[in-house]
């Protein structure tokens, strides 16, 4: 193919498609309605979205989970529609939009109290000490008028180490208070040996990790989830879409995106059918700001087309072909290489939600909630060791470079 050619072809099909960095693009504007209204012919008998187990719980949750980093709290109507498509999983933080999130939650409870009981809740604490732990659940309690989350997660865990014993006896009395059903983590780094540590722990009940694509077919991924199933610890993938700190096109992506888009589904929902691919993964994280996002995610999920082999052999054809681009969440060997200095897979993840997500104020609030002395080291340090320790091959110092102009 010429680079004429190319190009054209890939403006084509953007235009086309109208891809978005958030959840999955719109497929079809017909077979999307379709699915999600139950006139499709692939959708799922009862046109709701699927469940699964949650690990040993005993809980069914939905397979696609509503993400609560956006404006709630004037997206009530969402919520409802959400509920009517059997999207019962809702995930949030007390720091979720400066606790607009939750308060937002607490906002459609009121109004809805009946669908209190419909909805699995999910709620995050970025403090580690029971003592802080405790007053943001019960803040969190509050805002979102409910006397009980069914899964409360330490949010951002980076080391095992950050549960202890204190954590245990604090989870097992929050239960015995009926604050929470359940207690797990979320990570966004370090996942699969973090996985592998909590099935040793014996009292994790879940866990929210960044899972895609381009991970799960990883020997240390797959190890790490067959450790977490066999102590039926509930598992929920966040970050599907596989972006990355750098936007890339290839040939691959080209074909994917031609392939799919003729299969009635873009390839933004063909990653998230890549992942429901495997049973073991209780539901998706996804988040879903407005109807035709929602929309997008439901009909995926209620479809029961399933990808054909060579589908994912393409999706990793495209992962091989732009590892370069993509920061794995290893942040232990790059940040090892420098010492510490520069917390370089945090970077690359606020970079991703500049990049990938759209989610510009996001990141730049993010990136300047590091300290000053640390952003000012970050064009300053050498990262040759880091780069040459990469299993990605990733040109940290441009990268890091970049971030710094772009986010400051």
């Amino acid at each position: 193919m010429t680079e004429n050619k190319k190009n054209w072809t890939r403006r084509a099909f953007l235009k086309t498609a109208g891809v978005t960095g958030l959840g999955a693009a719109l497929a079809p504007v017909g077979n999307q309605v379709q699915a999600a209204t139950g006139t499709a012919q692939n959708k799922t008998p009862s046109g709701v979205v699927p469940t699964r187990p949650f690990g040993k719980t005993g809980v069914n949750v939905s397979i696609l989970s509503l993400g609560g980093m956006f404006d709630i709290p004037n997206n009530q109507l969402l919520m409802k529609q959400a509920v009517r498509w059997g999207v019962t999983y809702w995930d949030t933080a007390d720091c979720y939009e400066g606790g607009d999130s939750e308060e937002g939650i607490g906002k459609y409870f009121k109004k809805y109290p009946q669908d209190r009981e419909k909805i699995f809740l999910v709620s995050k604490s970025d403090d580690r000490s029971p003592k802080g732990m405790s007053r943001l659940l019960d803040r969190s309690l509050e805002r979102m008028n409910t006397t009980y989350v069914d899964l409360y997660f330490v949010h951002g865990v980076r080391k095992i180490k950050e549960l202890n014993r204190a954590t245990k006896e604090w989870a097992a009395q929050a239960k015995a208070d009926r604050k929470i059903r359940f207690f797990g983590f979320s990570t966004h780094r370090n996942m699969e040996q973090l996985l592998l540590d909590a099935a040793k722990l014996g009292w994790v009940d879940g866990i929210m990790m960044t899972y895609n694509y381009r991970l799960m077919h990883t020997e240390d991924m797959q190890a790490a989830v067959a450790a977490c199933v066999k102590e039926g610890i509930g598992l929920t993938a966040m970050k599907t879409q596989g972006g990355g700190s750098v936007k890339t096109s290839s040939d691959t992506e080209l074909e994917l995106a031609g392939r799919f888009l003729r299969k009635g589904f873009t390839d933004k929902q063909a990653k998230l059918k890549a992942v429901w691919e495997n049973p073991h993964i209780a539901s998706i994280c996804s988040q879903m700001p407005n109807l035709t996002i929602l929309a997008a995610n439901t009909a995926a999920a209620m479809d029961q087309t399933k990808l054909s082999r060579r589908d994912v052999e393409l999706l990793q054809a495209y992962a091989d072909e732009t590892a370069c681009d993509y920061c794995a969440g290893c942040g232990q060997i790059c940040e090892a290489a420098t010492q510490g200095q520069v917390p370089v897979s945090d970077i690359m993840r606020y970079l991703m939600y500049y990049r990938s997500y759209g989610e510009r104020d996001r990141a730049r609030a993010l990136f300047r909630e590091l300290p000053f002395a640390t952003r000012r080291r970050l064009v300053a340090i050498d990262y040759t060791e880091a780069e040459r320790r990469c299993p990605q091959k990733m040109a940290i110092s441009k990268v890091m470079r970049t971030a710094a102009m772009t986010l400051a």
